[in-house]
């Protein structure tokens, strides 16, 4: 036998499983009208490669994933897009995100498939291709990309593989149910990961108030040779340990079945593990052997507000009051509805939204069977939080840190590794949503990572456009100086081949030409000002005295043109220079107009440079005409 390790903490919570596994999974009728979430999983969202009024088969692609961390979203049945918008999905706060509207046809029209596949022709890589392709996230937890997962981290060795057929969490049994009725296809989809990684060892863990699907389990996977797919021999276990909430969390459970810690911050991969969960690996059998991307599963209808609780095999993007119809919801004496189990679900504000690749229940209660939250009190620091929690955190603190905002302590306090399965609110005599807390911060902490993120980028961006104009004003100047230089060698070579009479015409000419320029300059500064003392001896309004300073100014400019471009440069390098120090503020006081302030940087450094080369190819002209 194995030897079974414990956790810190954990709780026994009423399981309330037996309600919803009193028959088989039923089939799931087909709704009117599919809602399609494009993000579904932890990473980027697929990008829609449809458009409305489009006819799609069931199993098409309907948005692609463009992102290293993501996965395309297929149609769960036969239709024509009815739109592409902003629906309220399932989110403990209750956000709407992008979802892909199908009205389906009723006919449920396969696209071309090919279920003929061998697996075992197949390499790890092009195995990995069909599970990303297929649109497989993880099913059990937070929905992490599976092809990602299965690939390793710096492609270190995985020793172990982990099955995890706890479903710790009281009232689901979706997973129990697939272990009960799909034990054949859960070995197979076993077999598919066990040639991916190559593992030394699989566990498959499951609880002991399940022990009804423990001899299905071995006798499908006696079936199979694992060690054929795969250089070395597999030594491949069922192992059942005592029931106690929250065993099923990743960490948690390889604890239990190896004695190994995962460290803070880490992943499984980095001590050689990977676990994956019971939906998962039908998943990959569907997709590798029978050509089906995820495109629904098996979820718990439950709670004593519906008169048939069970489980179905329902389409993803199935609304969660059509799914509740089937099995005669009564609205009336529910008092909430939740997405997931009492521990660690979430309330849902809208019955509308779509079931998606991570729903495993839909828990529909009554008052008197889970009470409304009481009002929360004053933390009486008792410490049953600390005692029950299964990560081995200190609650207390991390509640205390996380209402005053303090991010930087949390994060010392280790709040990443706190897997919010609500142990801690659940003993908590004062009934503070501890949860609720972290959650919150937790999202803080990553909206500070994101905005630190961005604002580097910028500093980047800036610094780069910085260095590249001070670049090109150094390669101006140089020019400017090479051209001074080339004018003065110019000077000094109409030499002494030329006459001495000739050069003092051309002098006396040049004298000429630069006093009757400055005459010119002269009369019309001295008509400016005659005009403003006129101005001033009428007593004219503003308006007037504007305008006649304009004339003026618009006379002497004429007159003068490389004043005038003496001018712009000279505005527009006040303008930078007032624009560097409010940018430097900006930047130091985190001010959120930053970009307004480095668009209008980029701006004024265009200006300026605009007007240099005005005025330099102003007195290039201004010179070739003395010359000449």
């Amino acid at each position: 036998m194995r030897k079974i390790w414990d956790i810190h903490g954990g709780v026994h919570p009423n399981e309330n499983k037996t309600q919803s596994l009193g028959e088989p999974i039923v089939l799931s009728a087909i709704p009117p009208y599919l809602y399609v979430p494009l993000s579904q999983h932890i990473g980027a969202p697929a990008q829609p490669i449809v458009k409305i009024g489009d006819n799609v088969l069931k199993g098409q692609t309907i948005a692609s994933a463009n992102a290293a961390i993501s996965v395309p979203v297929h149609a769960p049945s036969s239709g024509i897009i009815f739109a592409i918008e902003n629906k309220s999905v399932p989110h403990p706060s209750g956000i709407d995100d992008m979802c892909i509207v199908i009205k389906t046809d009723g006919l449920d029209q396969w696209r071309e498939r090919n279920t003929n596949k061998d697996f075992s022709q197949l390499s790890g890589d092009e195995l990995l291709s069909i599970i990303r392709n297929a649109g497989i996230a993880g099913m059990g937890g937070a929905g992490f990309p599976t092809a990602i997962k299965l690939k390793g981290k710096n492609n270190k060795p995985i020793d172990t593989l982990i099955i995890n057929g706890t479903e710790c969490e009281p009232y689901i049994t979706a997973d129990h149910s697939l272990m009960l009725e799909n034990a054949d296809d859960i070995a197979m989809g076993l077999a598919i990961l066990a040639k991916i990684i190559k593992p030394k060892t699989i566990l498959f863990g499951i609880e002991d108030n399940k022990m009804d699907a423990v001899n299905g389990i071995e006798v499908a996977l006696e079936k199979i040779d694992f060690s054929a797919y795969s250089d070395h021999a597999i030594d491949v276990e069922v192992v059942s340990f005592p029931t106690k909430y929250p065993s099923g969390g990743e960490k948690q459970l390889i604890q239990i079945l190896t004695g190994k810690q995962v460290p803070s911050h880490g992943l499984p991969a980095d001590i050689g593990i990977v676990c994956h969960n019971i939906g998962t690996a039908v998943a990959i059998q569907d997709a590798v052997c029978l050509d089906h991307p995820l495109i629904s599963r098996v979820t718990t209808v439950t709670g004593e507000a519906v008169s048939q609780p069970r489980n179905y095999h329902v389409l993803i993007g199935t609304p969660v009051s059509f799914l509740l119809e089937q099995s005669q919801y009564r609205a009336d004496v529910s008092n909430r509805l939740i997405m997931g189990g009492p521990m660690m679900g979430f309330a849902l504000n809208d019955a509308s939204v779509p079931i998606i690749k991570t729903s495993n229940c839909v828990l529909a209660p009554t008052e008197t069977e889970l009470p409304s939250p009481p009002p929360a009190q004053a933390c009486i620091r008792c410490g049953m939080c600390a005692e029950a929690c299964p990560a081995s955190l200190l609650p207390q603190q991390l509640y205390w840190f996380s209402q005053g905002k303090e991010l930087e302590k949390l994060e010392q306090h280790n709040i990443a590794d706190c897997i919010e399965c609500g142990a801690c609110s659940y003993v908590c005599p004062s009934n503070i949503p501890l949860v609720q807390y972290y959650r919150a911060s937790k999202t803080d902490i990553k909206q500070r990572e994101v905005d630190h993120h961005n604002a580097e980028l910028a500093k980047r961006r800036f610094d780069t456009r910085q260095d590249r104009l001070l670049r090109l004003e150094q390669e101006k100047i140089a020019a400017k100086e090479a051209r001074q230089t080339a004018r003065k060698n110019s000077n000094k070579t109409d030499k002494h081949v030329s006459l001495t009479s000739t050069a003092s015409n051309d002098s006396a000419a040049s004298s000429k030409s630069t006093e009757d320029r400055d005459a010119t300059i002269k009369a019309a500064i001295k008509r400016a000002q005659e005009k403003k003392s006129a101005s001033a001896a009428t007593n004219e309004d503003p308006v007037a005295r504007a305008q006649a300073k304009r004339e003026a100014q618009l006379e002497q400019d004429q007159a003068d043109p490389e004043a005038k471009l003496t001018r712009a440069v000279e505005n527009a390098q006040q303008r930078l220079e007032k624009l560097h120090i409010k940018f430097s503020e900006a930047k130091k006081n985190n001010d959120k107009n930053i970009t307004i302030i480095e668009t209008g940087l980029e701006k004024a450094q265009a200006k300026l440079i605009s007007s240099q080369q005005a005025l330099d190819d102003h007195q290039k002209i201004s010179f070739t005409n003395d010359k000449a």
